[in-house]
């Protein structure tokens, strides 16, 4: 089956999904976004929001960030993709309970299988976690592993994992930014190898 029915069928099984108590305190899942052929999947946390109002990931202020990032390596939305660990926002925009990272994380999973891009970018604690231990790396704070490129080997086509600190960190620690920038350097850099 064609990229695109996959997806679009995966959207319609994530818009009827009733799994966690979040379907009854969110307007509605936020799925991601970009190129089906991206060699770069972006992966946060959960929907802000900004997020649900407008049906789209990361377009608050976290995501205004992640476009000037994008664009300090040359890099567009259009290029890459980008969803969250979980789909549906969080009351109050907490952050999201293991339960619900359980329940949201098949989407996640089908969404890598059809993508199968080449590089994933967790941002934060949660995405960095799960995409670690999927993969069989050890978990560490993001503190410890920001920016650093980790090489895998599987048969799922991924071949390189980069934790970063989550954009929303520059939003409230103005000189976490030039830490964002600089780890954005090891994306670029693993582009150049791949």
């Amino acid at each position: 089956m064609p990229k695109k029915e996959e997806m679009k069928s995966l959207h319609n099984l994530v818009l009827n999904c009733k799994k966690c108590i979040l379907h009854n305190t969110s307007n509605k899942p936020i799925f991601g976004e970009g190129s089906l052929d991206a060699k770069i999947m972006f992966i946060g946390e959960a929907p802000g929001y900004y997020e649900e109002i407008q049906g789209r990931p990361f377009v608050g202020k976290a995501g205004k960030i992640l476009d000037e990032l994008l664009n300090s390596i040359e890099l567009k939305r259009i290029d890459v993709f980008i969803t969250n660990i979980i789909l549906c926002r969080p009351p109050k925009n907490r952050s999201p309970l293991k339960k619900e990272i359980e329940m949201c994380k098949k989407y996640l999973d089908m969404q890598i299988d059809i993508i199968k891009p080449r590089i994933i970018v967790s941002m934060g604690n949660f995405a960095t976690s799960y995409i670690l231990e999927k993969f069989g790396l050890i978990i560490d704070k993001i503190g410890n592993i920001h920016g650093r490129i980790h090489q895998i080997n599987n048969n799922s086509g991924v071949s390189k994992i980069i934790p970063l600190y989550h954009p929303a960190v520059a939003i409230y620690n103005i000189n976490s930014k030039k830490i964002l920038l600089e780890d954005f350097k090891s994306i670029k850099k693993a582009l150049k190898k791949l």
